[in-house]
């Protein structure tokens, strides 16, 4: 399997951004990460055979996460978005869990891709 991501980049405070992750087959759980520098990485949102994602608390209602028809691509839609959300977005498969319960399970996502960084400035 391989991921990979697109859509970051600089943006002001208070705008939206969306990002892209094209996978190279279906996986059943996807995620989207975040990695600030110095910080453990954050789980922004989860998705597994329920189509309604897990999110952060950080970033719930300012978060949309989506995958196509066939679950090869997975989208996030970044709105409201703030300084404090300046990070590193990876994008990770499971390539084996089947289950929605271990969808939250960081540990369990083995495939990741190189990441796109997301910038907002005040």
């Amino acid at each position: 399997v391989r991921l990979v991501e697109s859509g970051g980049g600089l943006v002001q405070a208070g705008e939206s951004l969306n990002l892209t992750c094209e996978s190279s087959r279906f996986t059943y759980c996807m995620v989207w990460f975040r990695q600030f520098p110095g910080r453990e990485r954050e789980a922004v949102a989860t998705i597994g055979g329920d189509p309604t994602p897990t999110y952060a608390d950080t970033v719930k209602g300012r978060v949309t996460v989506s995958r196509d028809r066939w679950k090869t691509t997975l989208y996030m839609e970044l709105s409201s978005l703030k300084v404090e959300d300046t990070a590193m977005y990876y994008c990770a498969a499971s390539t084996s869990v089947y289950a929605d319960e271990y969808c939250t399970h960081s540990d369990r996502y083995d495939v990741w891709g190189h990441g796109t960084q997301v910038t907002v400035s005040s």
